[in-house]
């Protein structure tokens, strides 16, 4: 069985920069292959990384739903063809792009499809990094299960550490198979406050650790340049792997 990473959290923090840094990691570690899976149907995990999407879980369920069937060809059949075209490769790690739902509202199918073909593709990578949408969605639908380590992104501000907690009480509360779950405080300018600490002990959270607020990171998300070529001297880079070097080993 492969070693699972889900990253979760409140939009903004930085949770599919900080996916894209723990790719990097393994990848230096000599962790690989790593599946990269992005659960989030805002896209955007590949530009971290600097690929590009040819297709999505989404776009080909429609596909198979308007009925865009060879002649001759089971669903099944076309199914698994499709699926494994969507599977975009690169040095030391594939990436698998959930995309958006079939229906305004409606995520139940592509994450159903996405668990489905999570399962097919599993035996081929030591380790799995997936990045999930905002909030608890991912938790709520199931789309996040059975995963080793649940790494919950906050900034400093009381709305993001309350979402952390109610994120980690929906996982218990579903018992979707949660290994073990932390909390990364991201974006820091100073040290962390007694009443931030105060609030994540009271909420039953272990903090993994903080990364510090970085220009470098800022600029290269600004100009589109994939935050997976950080140098890893990089000050939030260095925290980072602090971070994933603590909760891996």
């Amino acid at each position: 069985m492969p070693f699972s990473i889900a990253l979760a959290g409140k939009g903004g923090t930085g949770k599919t920069t900080l996916s894209g840094m723990f790719v990097k990691y393994l990848l230096i570690k000599g962790k690989t292959p790593v599946l990269a899976i992005d659960a989030d149907s805002n896209t955007n995990l590949n530009e971290v990384l600097g690929l590009e999407v040819t297709d999505t879980l989404g776009s080909i369920r429609e596909k198979m739903k308007n009925g865009n069937v060879p002649k001759g060809m089971t669903k099944n059949i076309f199914m698994s063809m499709k699926l494994g075209q969507a599977v975009i490769e690169a040095e030391g790690y594939d990436l698998l792009v959930m995309g958006q739902p079939e229906g305004a509202g409606c995520y139940c199918a592509a994450n159903n499809l996405l668990a489905t073909y999570i399962e097919q593709l599993t035996v081929n990578y030591p380790y799995i990094v997936m990045d999930n949408e905002a909030g608890m969605e991912h938790i709520s639908r199931l789309t996040t299960r059975n995963v080793d380590i649940l790494l919950i992104v906050s900034d400093t501000s009381k709305r993001g550490i309350q979402t952390a907690i109610r994120i980690n009480e929906l996982a218990k509360h579903l018992n979707i198979g949660v290994g073990k779950t932390y909390i990364v405080i991201n974006r820091t300018k100073e040290a962390l406050s007694d009443t931030v600490i105060n609030m994540i002990r009271s909420g039953g959270l272990e903090l993994a650790g903080i990364i510090p607020e970085d220009n470098t990171v800022y600029k290269y998300d600004l100009i589109g340049r994939p935050t997976i070529e950080i140098p890893e001297d990089n000050n939030a880079a260095k925290a980072a792997f602090v971070i994933f070097d603590k909760i891996l080993n």
